[in-house]
């Protein structure tokens, strides 16, 4: 049977009936991984994994108890390399677990490998990482990108190396690559699951995030990771709710928006077709279906906001990779010359980029005119999604303008009206907002989603109606049959 491929539950029943165990679990996941061509992984932890799993004798009460995963190699794992996908930290080995990796180790999760990402994060194609581009396992020509910049542990899911993978989400790292994989990609309330070891690019947006196949095991994995940490001052007080139980409740009389400007922008008939479908279904299971406006120049702010906010704390957060106290060290006569030579050499065109944008957005004469006008775009946008949601429950929106693009034309410059459909979903980073990405359907032999993003800390009824909406459309058989 392929365990690797069924849902946390049904694997903990076969652990507990033993019969398959964490050692063969293991070992089939270190297989796939190794056998794997879609450029997933960076470090493969094939020894520790084993030693793990051979620790795991006699069954636990603990859902994750024997189950491997795989883990983002932007979040800190002790003793295991870690590089961001960035010659600047290669052969950087961490002292100490991320939070989420020493709550899931106790919880007798077996990690199996490090995966791949756009360079610390800065990205959405997984093309920019230093093992190079990471392809879409859903297209066996190889062509199309999985999405960024949680790339390789979108992979992994995918592929059914592992049933669950941990990422980070800082505009849409995760949720937009679940869409273009047919996975269900969840970015929980900024503040629910600590980033303690998690590298920072933008703080005030980064978010521990997760790929899974369904969105029950989504809440169980919330359940697990969430809670207030010491380490990080900025986890919340608030008590873990038993998000699963949420999952059996009924969407009757919940209040769900679609905002008008975004949706007149979807072009692609399929998706449009398939999404209206959704609505329908929605609205028969007792829904309150609304249309809501948002003034299209606000909408236009989104990206250019993202860019210089996250550019700005970027160049900030990364500062402290110089050649000296991390990164490969290189001759000079001078200081300036050793850190010139280690940032120019440790780091892609792309993240330059960034920390020129964000260095000059912090110059004392320019922070008026470009960061501080940034920020406060951010605040009117989040009020704008603040005032929706003083009388819905949720925003309701196709997760990306079509199904994954390929490699070929990413350069080409998008239209502003698609720029507002591709980053929409940053939205969830500027205020916090619990966001949740789902398969809606397949074209052309590849998948499309759709997102619900809910008020901050209403986490549990963003994967309430996220799960109705999953049981309607059946799309875990669905994405078996066309893997076929």
């Amino acid at each position: 049977m392929d365990y690797l491929n069924l849902p946390l539950s049904q694997i903990h029943k076969a652990l507990l009936s033993k019969e398959v165990t964490p050692i063969e679990l293991t070992k089939e996941a270190l297989r796939r991984a190794k056998e794997n061509t879609d450029n997933a992984f960076e470090y493969i932890m094939e020894k520790e994994a084993l030693q793990i799993a051979e620790t795991l004798k006699e069954p636990t009460d603990s859902l994750f108890w024997g189950i491997p995963f795989a883990i983002k190699d932007n979040i800190s794992t002790k003793g295991i390399p870690t590089s961001g996908s960035s010659n600047i930290l290669d052969g950087y080995v961490p002292l100490f677990d991320a939070t989420v990796v020493s709550k899931l180790l106790s919880l007798g999760a077996i990690p199996i490998g490090k995966t791949t990402l756009d360079e610390l994060g800065m990205g959405g194609t997984g093309t920019t990482g230093r093992k190079g581009k990471t392809f879409n396992p859903w297209d066996k020509t190889k062509t199309r990108i999985v999405g960024g910049s949680s790339a390789g542990s979108a992979v992994a899911v995918a592929a059914s190396i592992v049933p669950f993978a941990l990422g980070s989400d800082t505009g849409d790292s995760v949720r937009k690559p679940a869409s273009y994989a047919g996975l269900v990609g969840f970015k929980p309330t900024w503040g629910r699951i600590s980033r303690y070891g998690l590298f920072p690019f933008a703080p005030s947006l980064d978010h521990i995030a997760y790929f899974t196949k369904s969105v029950m095991d989504a809440a169980y994995l919330l359940e697990a990771l969430s809670g207030e940490d010491k380490n990080d001052s900025t986890t919340s007080l608030l008590p873990v709710e038993k998000y699963h139980e949420f999952l059996t409740r009924p969407i009757k009389g919940m209040k769900v928006a679609i905002i008008k400007e975004i949706i007149d922008l979807v072009n692609d008939e399929e998706i449009c077709k398939t999404y209206k479908q959704s609505l329908e279904y929605l609205i028969k299971e007792g829904a309150l279906i609304t249309e809501v406006h948002i003034d299209k120049s606000i909408l236009q702010a989104i990206f250019p906001t993202y860019i210089v906010i996250s550019s700005a704390e970027a160049t900030s957060n990364n500062a402290n990779l110089d050649g000296i106290k991390f990164g490969p060290r290189y001759d000079g006569k001078t200081y300036e010359e050793v850190i010139t030579k280690a940032r120019t050499k440790g780091f892609s065109e792309l993240i330059k980029r960034r920390f020129i944008i964000g260095n000059y957005a912090l110059l004392a004469q320019n922070q008026e005119v470009l960061f501080l006008r940034a920020q406060k775009a951010r605040r009117l946008i989040v009020n704008k999604i603040n005032d929706i949601f003083a009388e819905h429950d949720f925003i309701y929106l196709p997760a990306s303008l079509s199904i994954a693009p390929k490699f070929e034309g990413l350069s080409e410059r998008l239209s502003n009206d698609q720029m507002i459909i591709e980053n929409h979903l940053t939205i969830g980073n500027f205020g916090g907002f619990p966001s949740l990405t789902l398969p809606l359907g397949i074209k052309d032999g590849m998948p499309f989603g759709v997102n619900f993003t809910g008020r901050c800390f209403e986490d549990g009824k963003v994967l309430q109606i996220s799960s109705s909406l999953e049981k309607h459309i059946g799309f875990e058989q669905l994405s078996k049959k066309e893997k076929k």
